[in-house]
């Protein structure tokens, strides 16, 4: 099913009032609808086969708040900070998130739990993540960073070309394989997890609708199975308190609920556990492979970062920060959040009717050239200091892991691991790639169109 059948379908199911129902009317000053993409322009975004986002950046230029209309009524564009932040943190409750379209792969996992259950699992994960949860697996983060850096010494030792794509995914996974179980990441359960990809390639860009989940489960049913017998020895293992040699794990933390929390079932443990996996490692994964394709098109972003000051240092870390935040402005981990209008309300200024569809879109507030002084242009140095006025200090203008009390559970420690792994490889290694991605793919996350083959050779400046 096509991008655009997929938004028709599910503005159709969700928006479309009953028979003899009339929508309710805008509170009084209230705009009564956003400003909308014409017939004509969706038409002409149809015929052209172009991607969902280039729809929406369509609809982008006519401000802050528009309208796309797909089905029977208009799916409202968010961009504009104050709005974004209407929605997804002031107002949570009156713009809802419904069945996540990956729901398929995670089931009733954190990542689309609603309500009470999503309040309970949240709870539970929060710590594991946050503040000393993150020093808790320090560790386990150094040490999937050092093996990351011997893979890279004997590809430069050997002159054998690499797939920095990939050893970015094997770290990602390795480290939060790591924090699961206390085991470093073996290759068979590498291969065996490379399903997570696999289903996740085939997810719609945007929510599907119902009636087509049991179509989708039927076509990677397979790959489900495969993940499902990974999740199912771990699973185990930590039943019968087999802690890996890195110690006890998350794994062992959601078994221990079970003892209390009778809903913590086998099936809602495969479910955290896969959840985990998937949201644990794509995003790192994916930002570390864009970080290196733009600095190998800026190099002299890798030399600001590592004159910023002796490794080790606060400044140097702060640099290296930097290069991730300024590569998450341009690829955010979530670059279309859907919500939905679970009530009437008024958007900075514009009547919403309950049932209406919202996607707030980071990807486009964060190439707003209103908030972001030349946004296609990498430029880290816009996150290296703590200046209140840059753009990345106000609220909605920069979230590519959400906000809200629905924001990503792991971005603290995303950017930690991303951290930790720079330092090891930045000072040590430069990867030359010889035919680098030049487009996206806009799914769960924005990744890089194709494969990233390179050759790593020492770092010349000998930093």
């Amino acid at each position: 099913m096509s991008a655009a059948a997929v938004i028709e379908q599910e503005s159709t199911l969700a928006t479309t009032p009953p028979q003899g129902v009339s929508l309710p009317s805008p509170e009084p000053g209230a705009m009564p609808l956003p400003p909308e993409l014409t017939p004509a322009a969706v038409e002409r975004w149809r015929s052209s086969s172009g991607k969902v986002v280039d729809l929406l950046a369509e609809a982008r230029e006519l401000g802050g708040i528009s309208a796309v209309r797909l089905g029977p009524r208009p799916t409202v564009l968010v961009t504009d900070p104050r709005a974004v932040q209407h929605v997804l943190a002031l107002h949570p409750g009156r713009y809802v998130k419904r069945s996540h379209r990956a729901r398929v792969l995670v089931g009733d996992g954190v990542l689309s739990a609603v309500g009470e259950p999503w309040k309970r699992q949240r709870r539970l994960l929060q710590a594991q993540f946050t503040g000393a949860g993150i020093r808790r697996y320090e560790q386990r983060i150094v040490g999937a960073a050092r093996r990351a850096a011997g893979r890279w010494a004997e590809c430069a030792r050997t002159g054998a070309p690499t797939d920095v794509g990939e050893d970015m995914r094997f770290f990602a996974l390795d480290t939060i394989w790591r924090s699961l179980t206390g085991h470093p990441l073996d290759e068979t359960t590498s291969r065996e997890l490379a399903a997570v990809e696999v289903v996740g390639a085939t997810l719609p860009t945007t929510p599907s609708a119902p009636a087509d989940a049991a179509e989708l489960r039927a076509a990677v049913a397979a790959d489900l199975a495969r993940i499902d017998a990974v999740a199912e020895h771990a699973i185990a293992a930590a039943r019968r308190g087999e802690a890996g040699p890195e110690g006890p794990g998350v794994l062992r933390v959601l078994v221990d609920a079970g003892q209390t929390h009778p809903e913590y079932t086998d099936q809602l443990i495969r479910d955290e556990l896969v959840t985990l996996l998937a949201a644990g490692h794509e995003t790192t994964a994916t930002t570390l492979s864009w970080l290196y394709l733009l600095l190998d098109r800026h190099p002299e972003a890798r030399r600001w970062a590592l004159d910023s000051g002796p490794a080790g240092s606060p400044e140097r870390e702060r640099a290296v920060r930097a290069l991730a935040s300024e590569t998450l402005r341009l690829y955010p981990a979530a670059w279309l959040i859907p919500r939905h209008a679970a009530e009437d309300d008024t958007l900075v200024g514009y009547h919403i009717a309950a049932g209406t569809d919202i996607f707030v879109c980071p990807y486009l507030t964060h190439r707003d050239p209103e908030l972001w002084p030349e946004p296609e242009r990498f430029a880290p140095e816009r996150f290296a200091t703590a200046d209140e006025g840059r753009p990345s200090s106000q609220h909605g203008a920069y979230y590519p892991f959400g906000i809200g009390a629905r924001a990503c559970l792991g971005a603290q420690f995303a950017m930690r691991e991303m951290t930790v792994l720079l330092e090891h490889l930045l000072p040590a290694f430069t990867p030359s790639f010889r035919a680098a991605p030049t487009s996206a793919v806009f799914g769960l996350t924005v990744r890089p169109d194709g494969p990233t083959p390179a050759t790593i050779t020492p770092a010349p400046d000998g930093s």
